[in-house]
């Protein structure tokens, strides 16, 4: 069912479809944005996961 769900004209339509909805002149700043919080969410999980490695160290020396 989902083997050829996403073909290259498929792509194509979807980018024409936002062009016309957003406008050529948006459509820039809406990805500069996306590309920001991609960074912000990638430093905060790498920060969580840091946090969670070092309190798994605590508790193997403490036991």
């Amino acid at each position: 069912m989902l083997r050829n769900a996403l073909e290259p004209w498929h792509l194509i339509l979807l980018l024409v479809v936002c062009v016309l909805v957003f406008g050529s002149k948006k459509l820039p700043d809406m990805a500069r944005s996306v590309g920001r919080s991609m960074r912000i969410l990638k430093s905060e999980t790498q920060a969580l996961r840091g946090d969670g490695a070092r309190e798994g160290e605590g508790e193997a020396r403490r036991g």
